[in-house]
């Protein structure tokens, strides 16, 4: 069995940025409605760009952080819950406008626990020595499944993407955990195409829109993220005390206050940048992590815990130690 570390980072998110009060005009809300009850005091909004688009920027600032050619990848992994095509994959747009021709492709769906998942499935090849370099994307164009007439969810929703490349090398990715509780899946959802063909009579279709029960959601997140960082450091020899950093799912603040209470860890611990992008899904935490590693917040040997939760509903954590720069 390999090691596998990450080696580089990149995230994008569109130039269009929404505040509150933006909000408040086109949907019954304020500034000070938002802020208390999730955090948030932006979000950037895409106007032109693509699902595929962002995750292509993404990726492209994370082989150069790595100092990788797309020619080398051996896996492209996009997670996304808002792809631009049923298929093709948004994958194979990554693969295509890198150049990535050697690299096998494929989409999955696990919604804001999507970057978690994905870098677990690729770790799994890396480690078993069928590939030796990935690249792992999380993408979300969330703006077009938004339903902007519910104030109780469009004020959360936003689009960006996160990527890493992850190598056989380093023991980076220590400890590792993914799950998934279909039985409350009707807590967060948005509907596909329905089931409709020339055999059958059938209601007009509805657009797709994200549909969240909040209290439920914020049940399940308060006690799942404790219990994945408390997973993850089990059979290892570090405590809470020997983290150096938490990268939550940025979803709401008071989700993260939460946690960081039920653990009696300082909440300084945990990065947060939800203020300025809102709930990106499965985006969040490659660009939370992205964000770290480029303000050099994040040193070599550094212990870092992603952890995250999502529609399924699905949760994840890793323990990851950071093998990149100086100490």
């Amino acid at each position: 069995m390999y090691d596998v570390e990450i080696i580089g980072t990149g995230s994008y998110v569109p130039e269009n940025r929404v505040t509150n009060d933006d909000l408040s005009k086109i949907v019954d809300t304020s500034d000070e409605w938002i802020r208390t009850r999730t955090g948030i005091k932006e979000r950037r909004i895409s106007l032109t760009e693509t699902t595929a688009d962002l995750a292509v920027a993404a990726a492209r600032r994370a082989l150069d952080d790595a100092g990788v050619a797309a020619e080398e990848l051996d896996l492209i992994i996009v997670a996304t819950v808002t792809p631009d095509y049923f298929f093709p994959s948004t994958a194979c747009f990554v693969q295509n406008s890198l150049g990535a021709s050697r690299a096998a492709c494929f989409d999955i769906s696990a919604a804001c626990t999507g970057f978690i998942f994905g870098l677990s499935i690729a770790s799994q090849f890396i480690r078993t020595g069928m590939y030796q370099k990935a690249l792992i994307i999380g993408a979300e164009a969330l703006s077009k499944i938004t339903d902007w007439e519910d104030r109780g969810t469009c004020v959360l929703f936003a689009d960006g993407a996160g990527a890493a490349v992850i190598k056989r090398g380093d023991q980076g990715i220590i400890s590792e955990v993914i799950g998934s509780d279909g039985s409350k899946g009707e807590c967060l959802e948005c509907p596909a195409l329905p089931l409709k063909n020339v055999f059958i009579e059938a209601e007009e279709a509805k657009p797709p829109h994200a549909k969240m029960n909040g209290r439920e959601v914020f049940k399940f997140a308060v006690n799942i993220l404790p219990e994945c960082i408390l997973k993850i450091l089990e059979n290892t020899p570090y405590t809470l005390e020997d983290i150096n950093h938490i990268i939550p799912h940025q979803a709401n603040l008071r989700i993260i206050d939460s946690a960081a209470k039920k653990l009696q860890v300082d909440q300084a611990k945990f990065y947060v940048n939800l203020p300025s992008y809102g709930n990106t899904s499965s985006a969040s935490i490659p660009i939370a992590l992205d964000e770290m590693a480029k303000g050099k917040l994040i040193h070599k040997e550094d212990l870092l815990v992603l952890v995250g939760f999502g529609g399924g509903l699905t949760y994840g954590a890793m323990l990851i130690k950071w093998t990149i720069g100086g100490k």
